[in-house]
């Protein structure tokens, strides 16, 4: 379990890092280790000849023997004025197997010769080449085994691979500690509050509130914070959606029963010979049968969907003509004009009652936002045929709409384009245009006014995307 924590892991990483950090700082030190040992032999060796040259007399075989001894080499050679003289000199116990000169070599072969030395465990004879101390002849070189130069060299490096494993565990302790307290405990803080939020979404107290010093944890703990956020406000949307459509499926149903009544009446006016009366029933009856149309499709299928368009032919130009009458009703003296641009011919297939109901809403957005500004505006609403389908634009000459609602369009009970608003016209009109295959899009949206397009396809394959 330890190894697969993240402190764990970061653990035997630090050791291992540290480590091999430390070898490639021992090998270069265990060569100049090696170098160090054989000039100091070659200082040795030429302090006891020139102590022999200075006395220029033989000195006996003890004394020659403890020279050589004290310098811890076999022969001494000097080179003094291009002349090559054996200054002291011992039995050989086997031929010279190496040669180093040490006046020119580079640093990979000292490199080179000090681990050809501390893998060969066989004890050879070497020679060693080197400059005199202050210049005191052309060369010296001298004899030795290398038995006891393996042996410093192997004390040595032990020495330091245990300075390097005491270096790397307090190292990797106190990165350790402090891994633990920089990275690990906000980790574990944001799984916990992970998991107390997933427990109870809906709790807004379970929201993480981002406290991390390091700012990427920080970054993290912001986005689960705006995640939780979001997901908890949809939530109780959601929620609220799940009542309303309860409360609306029980208004539907006493609506129902009034507008049943008024529906009676409303066909008892039709018998009327005045003639205001005669030219007003039409449109009343009509706007009360798709009133009772739209409370017993709320009661059958509900606020969760709309019913499967009944796609029929019919003329768009008819259509908006309805409309754009039953909108100058509801403008009163408010100087606000319409326009139709629908070719009179123009023949689409749609579902009456659903394409009236997306129609009605954009034009009534459209009324409402001039009414709101108190400046007289222009709606105007036109048709186009192409070769895929057919579009109706509704556009306007009001304010344009807020930096929210162009932000939140079509979600309901947040893009609202007015005080007061719900924003459930666009979120219908979106469904319902769906419905019928096609696409409904914010075309622009300025202190100029704002236009918005319905389009419907002509092929069914041909499926709607995502309002814009």
């Amino acid at each position: 379990m330890f190894l697969n924590s993240l402190s764990g892991r970061f653990l035997l990483l630090t050791v291992a890092f540290v480590m091999l950090a430390e070898v490639l700082i021992f090998v270069p030190s265990i060569a100049r280790f090696r170098e160090d040992f054989l000039l100091s032999r070659l200082e040795r060796a030429q302090i006891a000849s020139l102590a022999l040259l200075a006395t220029e007399d033989m000195i006996d075989a003890d004394l020659e023997a403890e020279l050589l001894e004290n310098a811890g080499v076999l022969n001494v050679v000097l080179r003094r004025d291009e002349m090559r003289q054996l200054i002291l000199s011992s039995p050989i116990p086997s031929p010279i197997q190496a040669t180093f000169d040490l006046r020119h070599a580079s640093a990979w072969e000292l490199i080179r010769d000090a681990l050809a030395c501390l893998v060969d465990p066989e004890p050879q004879v070497i020679r060693v080449i080197g400059d005199p101390v202050r210049e005191a002849g052309l060369l010296i070189e001298v004899t030795m085994t290398s038995d006891r130069l393996r042996m410093e060299m192997m004390d040595y490096g032990l020495r330091i691979l245990l300075l390097s494993a005491v270096i790397s565990a307090v190292t990797a302790l106190l990165l350790f500690l402090s891994v633990r307290g920089i990275l690990v405990a906000p980790i574990h803080r944001l799984v916990e509050g992970m998991k107390s939020y997933a427990a109870a979404p809906e709790d807004a107290r379970r929201i993480i509130s981002p406290e991390a010093k390091v700012l990427e944890l920080r970054e993290a703990e912001e986005a689960l914070q705006s995640m939780q956020t979001d997901l908890t406000g949809a939530l109780r949307q959601k929620e609220r959606l799940a009542q309303l459509g309860g409360a609306v499926a029980r208004i539907s149903h006493d609506l129902r029963n009034i507008l049943t009544t008024a529906q009676l009446f409303a066909d008892r006016m039709e018998t009327s010979k005045d003639p205001a009366v005669q030219r007003a029933a039409p449109k009343l009856v009509g706007s009360i049968s798709r009133a009772v149309s739209l409370c017993e499709s709320t009661l059958a299928f509900g606020k969760a969907e709309e019913p499967a368009p009944r796609l029929e032919r019919l003329q768009p130009a008819s259509l908006v003509n309805d409309v754009i009458e039953s909108e100058r009703l509801a403008v009163g003296d408010a100087d606000i004009s319409f326009a139709e641009d629908v070719p009179a011919g123009m023949i689409l297939r749609a579902d009456p009652e659903q394409l009236h109901r997306v129609i009605s809403n954009l034009v009534r957005n459209a009324r409402q936002a001039i009414l709101a500004t108190g400046k007289p505006g222009e709606i105007c609403v036109s048709a186009e045929e192409h070769d895929e389908g057919w579009a109706l634009i509704v556009a306007d000459t009001g304010p344009g709409l807020p930096p929210k609602a162009r932000e939140y369009l079509f979600q309901p009970f947040q893009g609202g384009t007015r005080k007061g608003g719900s924003g459930l016209g666009l979120a219908i009109s979106l469904e319902l245009v769906r419905g019928h295959g096609g696409r409904l899009e914010l075309l622009r949206t300025g202190p100029d006014g704002t236009a918005f397009s319905v389009f419907l396809p002509k092929s069914i394959s041909l499926a709607g995307s995502d309002g814009k």
